[in-house]
């Protein structure tokens, strides 16, 4: 007789945990948004001035990246940015290819002329920190060999600016962004150049509850029992969220003022449960005397910008969106 898997634990909508090990992240929450974390496939032909790809870049690891490229005329000669994407979802969740990161950064490609690389990063708790980390800094000696000739990848080879190299990352992985910075500041990536870093809400929180944990409204994009429970998956086992990784401002990460990092772009939200940890990172990154820069996302909560029913139906969702689409390509082109 089999029996029947039992489970152990679950994050309400997103993640079941068995008590064999394994994991079902079938989408269990409102049918009306399961839109958004339905796969798109890739396409080679470009629709709406975009062309997708998926390949994989380390055939020992099976470490795969999306690549999206912008439509080029003719006459275009100028090389183009490269934007590193690192997807969010508490180091637990996500892919990708999931429709809400592929509406968001087709829209970027396009919007900010650039080349996006979205990382498949390996999730927990199968794989716990520092394993995402890993990949995404794989990823960037990706690059490097590409610079180098030590591999070729037309879409990058032929259009791409390997002098400007942007990481960026979505919640948790913005707290990717400042790790793979880091690692980046100590080797020579010529003729690859790390030109910058943009965490949008990151995932910086500390062991204590900040005041916006508890004032700030949750959502089912975020809540506290998500960021304690994705957490607690991915932390090496015994770790609290002091760990450096998720609090790189706190005493027991490496001071900020020893990291060689490139210039930073740090997007918080007005209404985001964690903003004020997000901002006590910012403050304390300018006390380091790192070359940080701040936008503020007013009367919007965490990730507001990859939810495709909001910003289509909430004109100030919508509105708070084309301007992060804008500090970002703006960023990315100075």
């Amino acid at each position: 007789m089999v029996q029947e898997k039992k489970v152990v634990d679950e994050v309400s909508g997103w993640l079941r945990l068995f008590d064999d090990g394994s994991v079902d992240r079938t989408w269990t929450g409102p049918p009306e948004v399961k839109f958004m974390t339905e796969p798109v496939p890739p396409h080679v032909e470009f629709i709406d001035g975009v062309a997708t790809k998926d390949m994989v870049i380390d055939e020992t690891s099976g470490l795969r990246v999306r690549i999206y490229l912008p439509e080029r005329k003719p006459e275009d000669c100028e090389s183009l940015p490269i934007i590193l994407h690192f997807h969010g979802g508490g180091f637990c969740i996500s892919q990708a290819d999931w429709y809400m990161y592929y509406h968001m950064y087709t829209n970027l490609a396009r919007a900010a002329n650039a080349i996006c690389v979205s990382v498949y990063l390996r999730l927990a708790p199968e794989h716990r920190l520092p394993a995402p980390i890993n990949d995404g800094f794989s990823a960037l000696l990706w690059l490097r060999s590409l610079a180098r000739g030590d591999s070729y990848e037309p879409w990058l080879n032929d259009h791409a600016d390997f002098n400007r190299v942007y990481l960026l990352g979505d919640s948790t992985g913005g707290n990717i962004v400042h790790e793979v910075a880091a690692r980046a500041g100590k080797l020579d990536l010529s003729p690859a150049k790390l030109s910058g870093g943009i965490l949008i809400h990151p995932g910086f929180v500390r062991s204590s509850r900040s005041r916006s944990e508890l004032e700030q409204p949750q959502s089912p994009m975020l809540s506290l029992d998500m960021v304690d429970k994705f957490l607690s998956f991915a932390l090496p086992v015994g770790s609290t969220k002091d760990h450096p990784v998720t609090c790189p401002m706190g005493s027991g990460a490496p001071p900020l003022e020893s990291l060689q990092l490139p210039r930073f772009l740090v997007c918080v939200a007005e209404r985001d449960i964690m903003v004020d940890t997000e901002m006590e990172y910012y403050e304390a990154m300018k006390k380091a005397g790192k070359d940080v820069e701040l936008l503020i996302s007013t009367g919007v909560s965490h990730s507001f910008y990859i939810n495709k029913i909001a910003v289509d139906m909430d004109p100030q969702t919508g509105a708070q969106t084309e301007i992060l689409i804008s500090r970002i390509k703006e960023f990315v082109n100075n």
